[in-house]
């Protein structure tokens, strides 16, 4: 009798990856890294856009250019830097944060602080400057205006944020560089991603295991364009 193909695949779900939480321990050093990065990255891009978004100051062309260019900036040069700035000869040396969860989320800051910066700031210039106007002639303060404007490019400034996820969880040539991609000696990822976990696994014939891990990556990021792409068509609805 021919076999169906998906009962086939359970087994890759169930069997020894799971029962090791080799896989649940890889899963949660990526959710864990990543979003304390965008958190971080967020807590600093938002308030860069809106002074951006608010002001004139020289240099303002070439801060945005800089900004623009990180969005491109090849992740393995993030990793080789933030691996100096960490290592014993770097300024960071004493804090011992090479090889560590800490090292990955400051080359995720670096690498997600760029498109939350500049899609939030696209967001917020976006804004008509009509709303501006309104909110001035009512009497608003400058932290009025500010609010009035945040709260209409909610939806851009949501984008973003998620734009920085999407970029660090599936990141690989940075975090391998800092984290070492390192297991304990159960099996337990201490610095290994989803992303890193795919590369050696399938280096290694194992492929089984790099389809789960695969499977679980693509299921996230379907899951960041699908909010993406919620948020974008409320955002729209209620232009």
């Amino acid at each position: 009798m021919p076999v169906d193909p998906v009962a086939s695949l359970l087994p890759l779900f169930v069997e020894n990856p799971f029962e090791q939480g080799y896989v649940r321990s890889i899963v949660y050093v990526s959710l864990y890294v990543s979003c304390t990065a965008v958190v971080l990255s967020t807590l600093v891009s938002i308030p860069v856009a809106l002074t951006m978004g608010f002001t004139e100051f020289p240099g303002k062309q070439f801060a945005k250019s800089v900004i623009n260019t990180g969005m491109g900036f090849p992740s393995v040069v993030v990793g080789l830097v933030v691996l100096f700035v960490v290592s014993n000869q770097g300024p960071l040396g004493a804090m011992n944060l090479i090889f560590t969860k800490e090292a990955m989320i400051i080359s995720q800051f670096v690498l997600a602080t760029p498109p939350i910066t500049a899609i939030s700031l696209a967001a917020i210039t976006g804004v008509d400057e009509n709303v501006r106007e309104a909110a001035r002639a009512l009497g608003g303060t400058r932290l009025d205006v500010a609010l009035v404007v945040i709260k209409e490019a909610r939806y851009g400034i949501a984008t973003a944020v998620l734009a920085g996820f999407g970029r660090a969880i599936s990141e690989v040539g940075s975090v391998l560089i800092v984290g070492g991609n390192i297991t304990s000696a159960d099996g337990i990822s201490q610095t290994r991603t989803l992303t890193t976990a795919i590369q050696l696994e399938a280096r290694q014939g194992q492929y089984d295991t790099a389809m789960v891990l695969g499977a679980v990556l693509v299921a996230l990021v379907l899951t960041v364009n699908a909010i993406v792409v919620r948020f974008g068509d409320s955002g729209a609805m209620n232009r």
